[in-house]
């Protein structure tokens, strides 16, 4: 008998059980392509950046905190763009971790601004640098004054519906995956939570190693490349392969992500020169589409 005779028999649901199965189809994932508005490359009003942005195929955008906000707004509604999450602005100038108190107070006051900024646009998260241990900051230091002023903000995140996500960056602060879930520990908060970034990761190790440990308390995700080669003559030290020509291991990257049960938001942080018009900005959201499909 042939095989399609006898898929179409009444023996065929039978016949399903012993037939060897097929590789399992790659997972459906719920992500959202959006970027951070400080690496917009377009020249423009915030209007004109944002309807290039969604020409380009994003579907968000992550504003910095203190914009003008009815301009941000007007810009969101206009575009039918979402609000991604919301960068604090002020947390390297102004960080929580400063040995005096009026520079940690304005910095207190930066995340306040920027978890109201979150909660008019309607993005659930502000990414916070917790602190920068260096110029006479010690670890210690950073832990203990970052945490006691993050203490102090969740109040204000629950009333406004908006989380902390803490960020792991070059701040001298929080190398090691031990050290993220520790600091979480310290702050013992479901309003605080993690803003991963993939690039960041790899100058400390496997970015599927901190997903793995951070798991579900990765509420965003930043998305860039990373490379330990050193910049060719005339690039700054902060400018960075185009996803996917880096070091970092995709695939592990997305298998982790799944197995965190991440969904939601991931969240460009390349340089503005890659998205310096629609047709290079269309060449990002091409390649996040190819990372999401490892």
């Amino acid at each position: 008998m042939h095989r399609r005779e006898f898929l179409g028999g009444a023996t065929a649901t039978a016949a399903l059980a012993v037939v060897p199965s097929l590789p399992a189809a790659a997972p459906t994932r719920k992500l959202r392509k959006a970027i951070m508005y400080s690496t917009i490359g377009v020249k423009g009003s915030v209007l004109e950046r944002f309807t290039a942005m969604k020409a380009a195929g994003f579907e968000g955008i992550e504003p910095l905190g203190a914009m003008n906000r009815e301009e941000v707004v007007a810009a969101f509604k206009a575009t039918g763009l979402g609000a991604a999450s919301v960068c604090c602005h002020i947390h390297w100038v102004k960080p929580l971790s400063a040995p005096d108190e009026p520079t940690r107070r304005l910095g207190f006051e930066g995340l306040e601004l920027s978890l109201q900024d979150a909660h008019a646009y309607g993005a659930g998260s502000v990414l916070l640098v917790p602190g920068v241990a260096r110029n006479g900051v010690t670890y210690q230091d950073c832990w203990d004054r970052s945490i006691a002023e993050i203490r102090r903000a969740i109040p204000i995140a629950r009333d406004l519906g908006v989380r902390i996500a803490i960020e792991n960056v070059g701040n001298d602060f929080i190398s090691t995956p031990r050290q993220a879930v520790d600091y979480l520990d310290a702050i013992n908060s479901e309003w605080v939570g993690w803003h991963f970034d993939i690039g960041n990761a790899g100058r400390y190790g496997p970015a599927e190693a901190w997903i793995a440990a951070l798991g579900k308390r990765i509420l965003r995700i930043h998305v860039k490349d990373f490379t330990s080669k050193p910049p060719p003559a005339g690039a700054r030290a902060a400018d960075r392969p185009r996803l996917l020509d880096g070091e970092t291991n995709w695939p592990a990257v997305m298998r982790a992500l799944d197995a965190a049960g991440y969904a939601g938001w991931a969240i460009t942080e390349q340089p503005g020169p890659q998205t310096a018009d629609v047709a290079t900005a269309r060449d990002m959201t091409a390649r996040l589409d190819r990372i999401f499909a490892l």
